[in-house]
């Protein structure tokens, strides 16, 4: 594989030399001189009020699957030990844990979590574990927000082996050619029928979660997966494609009969906010697949320029959410499977990505820009944002930046709490970043799943280190 041409942040020793890469590049991201405790006055250990709830501190752990779950949807013991460590982080958001499945056939992988009656006392006690690990730590949950993100894997479903079964919005020509799909294989289409059934297959499952006592759900409209893929099904006729009403149906549609049948439970929405044109596997530079003209797979894609976004439709979505009573939004964008240097940049690809076509840095503005950008148009509705870890050294100090100049109201972290779980603790209360535990994205975490492997930060955390399949992890990369 060729190597990356972009100066890595490990290298950039001070926040001068990181400030001067940033004008080198002529990127706009905001940072701070130096780490600010909460006792010093840090604007990520503000509190701030999501509903009727006051939220700690502004620290938001993602949602990350760890295909590490049992086969049956209830949780292993690794599952239940990255639960621990989210509790034990300090962030006092934490937005869902990981993907529920709502159904069976919705897993992106067989070993990932379900949120159904069968797994109910297993979900229980992960949220159990998780708030008692942060009690015991810092003395209280009171201020610990905890949700359940709910899912159906659509396109990218794998719930029986690590062959996709997918279930489909609609027929993308670039997205069959990627995947060896047949075009005219209407077989793996949703239904209007079936997408009632599932409609009230995300009820029942978020009925579960407030009754084991989460204090949300997301409703996941992100990275490709099923309820994203609608908000670009253009070409589906009836009532749940065309227009960005009918588009966004199944998902307002699960939002309505949630806050009517389960008053009380908190409804967030976790978005893809825009998307870009996939790319191809390869070992070298990414180059994104040819499109046709106009672009009209993409929602938040521009149609004449899809390798950039045109946010007209999103944030007429995010009006239409708030309307609806959601009460915080998530915003990522694109997809780790056919863009991934969009959604989560990296230095290092994983094995079924590419190496990335720009300094990841700029990915990192692009997300952070875009989240601005929302804000500014809905300043009463809290945003969380994206893209992060990439950041790396720098991360509080741009996290305290953004939070202070109102580009974001929560910062989430997603890989970089499993190499440096405690990244919230360290800095709110120490003013400090352990150089030795800080996710260089080597994306081990994710080339591992994409083999079957359980997920987890094979190059820093010890525990995964000694695990036998970390010998077969190296094998994979080698080849």
């Amino acid at each position: 594989m060729a190597k990356s041409k972009y100066t890595k942040v490990a290298q950039l020793k001070t926040v001068e030399a990181f400030r001067e890469r940033l004008e080198e590049l002529e990127i706009e991201i905001p940072v701070d001189d130096e780490i600010l405790t909460s006792q010093q006055g840090s604007p990520v250990g503000e509190p701030f009020t999501i509903g009727n709830f006051k939220v700690g501190n502004r620290y938001c752990i993602h949602p990350m699957e760890g295909w590490d779950a049992n086969r049956d949807g209830t949780a292993s013991d690794l599952t239940r030990r990255r639960w621990q460590r989210f509790g034990e982080s300090g962030a006092k958001l934490i937005w869902g844990g990981e993907a529920m499945a709502v159904q069976p056939d919705g897993r992106a992988n067989a070993n990932q979590l379900m949120a159904l009656q069968s797994t109910r006392d297993s979900i229980r006690n992960l949220r159990e574990t998780l708030e008692t690990s942060h009690r015991e730590k810092f003395g209280t949950s009171e201020d610990l927000l905890i949700g359940a993100q709910l899912t159906h894997s659509g396109r990218f479903c794998r719930p029986n082996t690590h062959q996709l079964e997918p279930r489909i919005a609609y027929h993308n020509p670039l997205l069959a050619e990627k995947y060896g799909l047949d075009p005219n294989d209407d077989s793996i289409l949703w239904t209007d029928d079936d997408l009632e059934k599932l409609i009230d297959a995300y009820v029942a499952s978020a009925k579960i979660a407030h009754e084991i006592g989460f204090r949300f759900v997301d409703i996941k409209a992100c990275h490709g997966y099923l309820l994203h893929e609608f908000l670009s099904a253009r070409s589906r006729p009836g009532k749940f494609g065309g227009d960005i009403e009918g588009r966004s149906k199944v998902l307002t549609t699960v939002i309505d009969r949630i806050h009517r049948e389960i008053p009380g439970l908190m409804v967030f929405v976790r978005l893809s906010v825009f998307d870009i044109l996939p790319y191809r596997t390869s070992t070298e530079i990414g180059q994104p697949m040819e499109a046709p003209n106009p672009y009209l797979y993409g929602f938040g894609a521009s149609p004449t320029d899809p390798l950039n976004y045109d946010l007209a439709e999103p944030l007429e979505l995010i009006g239409m959410l708030k309307e609806k009573g959601v009460a915080a939004v998530n915003l990522s964008c694109g997809s780790p499977y056919y863009n991934p240097h969009i959604q989560r940049p990296a230095i290092f690809p994983p094995s079924d990505g590419y190496l990335p076509p720009e300094d990841p840095l700029v990915g990192v503005a692009r997300q952070m820009e875009v989240v601005r950008h929302c804000k500014a148009a809905y300043p009463d509705l809290p945003f969380v944002g994206s893209g992060y870890s990439y950041l790396q050294d720098y991360l509080p100090h741009v996290a305290q930046a953004a939070i202070r100049d109102g580009w974001v109201d929560s910062v989430g972290l997603g890989r970089m709490v499993l190499s440096f779980p405690d990244l919230p603790a360290s800095t709110l209360i120490d003013g400090q970043m352990n150089r030795k535990l800080i996710c260089r994205t080597f994306s081990d975490c994710t080339t591992a799943p994409r083999h079957g492997i359980v997920s987890g930060c094979y190059p820093l955390d010890k525990f995964y280190k000694d695990m036998p399949e970390r010998e077969r992890l190296v094998q994979i990369k080698k080849g």
